[in-house]
């Protein structure tokens, strides 16, 4: 803690995947939210092993990760809470979540169980289906396993969506619409993890809605409709401006927007989720079919969590602040 004893919080961004720079982001529009009336909030940029902490776009110190600190003017500051803002690994994957267990600091995600279950789309999908979510059919593909381009379309059909099963935002996503393009696109997806999922194509509309559980009571925020104006929600539509018209709360009949709501309420609680989830779908009719669940989702300022939490006519610093003094107990 502090001289000033307010407690210390790290906002950590960066991260070892493609979304580094929307994590920076992400983390730079947190460290804006973060109450300083009760809280000291520091920037803390991890990439490899080079976890540093920033002011005003500078480094100021390295951490010391035997126990996640660091010094500054012979003072040193010992972190007494960490939100994390890493899209993909380490930091959404269970990875980061397992070193603060290990040194009993509190941290705003999901645990490290609930983090790596989401993380892995294959593990997610097949979990989530046992419990009567639907979704569409996959199949996993191991870096280097040899594909069977026309087995894979006469099973799934065409288009199909080749994805990383393990990456975040978008990144590594085909969609194929001809039999010649499917081991271009699995290559493609092995080049994010080390597996790929080919999902079948559910023609519809996109729809996202986030959840957080606060002293005890589960809030769902409104739902966002996602019209991009490319084929699909790839990572151009999601972080270029006028690239997908997002519409929040979404243009949907009452009955469909509670259904939505209430299933990501059912998802966040299956996957035993905490903090700020996010959760993506296709509706098809007037079915929602589940996508993924991002458990450190974007929180730039054009992000969908914050569109939804201002829809709500709440702030992003409250939000924040209560995450924060509910896990600091």
């Amino acid at each position: 803690m502090s001289k000033n004893n307010k407690p210390d919080i790290a906002v950590i961004a960066g991260g070892d995947s493609s979304e580094f720079v929307v994590s920076v982001k992400s983390g730079a529009n947190v460290l804006k939210a973060v109450d300083t009336e009760k809280f000291t909030p520091w920037l803390v940029q991890m990439q490899g092993l080079n976890w540093e902490v920033f002011q005003n776009e500078q480094k100021i110190a390295d951490i010391d990760k035997s126990d996640f600190s660091f010094t500054i003017n012979n003072d040193k500051i010992k972190f007494d809470f960490a939100y994390i803002t890493i899209h993909g690994t380490p930091g959404e994957d269970g990875i980061l979540q397992a070193y603060f267990e290990l040194l009993k600091v509190p941290y705003s995600t999901c645990s490290v169980h609930s983090s790596s279950l989401t993380f892995n789309k294959w593990f997610c999908n097949n979990y989530l289906r046992s419990h009567g979510i639907k979704m569409a059919v996959s199949k996993k593909f191991k870096k280097g396993e040899a594909v069977d381009a026309e087995a894979i379309v006469e099973d799934l059909g065409l288009p199909i969506f080749v994805k990383p099963n393990a990456g975040g935002s978008s990144f590594g996503i085909t969609k194929v619409k001809e039999t010649g393009a499917v081991i271009a696109a699995i290559e493609k997806a092995w080049k994010e993890s080390d597996e790929a999922l080919v999902e079948q194509f559910i023609d519809g509309h996109e729809f996202t809605c986030g959840a957080v559980r606060l002293k005890g009571e589960k809030v769902v925020f409104p739902v966002t409709e996602v019209i991009p104006q490319n084929e699909f929600f790839d990572f151009e539509a999601k972080y270029t401006p006028g690239a997908a018209q997002e519409i929040t709360p979404a243009r949907l009949p009452e009955p469909l927007f509670k259904k939505c709501q209430e299933l990501t309420s059912k998802i966040y609680d299956l996957c035993e989720c905490s903090g700020i989830v996010r959760i993506d779908f296709i509706l098809q009719g007037e079915e929602f079919y589940f996508l993924e669940v991002n458990t450190t989702p974007g929180m730039t300022a054009t992000s969908f969590i914050p569109q939804q939490i201002s829809a709500m006519g709440t702030t992003l610093k409250s939000i924040i602040t209560q995450i924060i003094e509910e896990k600091l107990g």
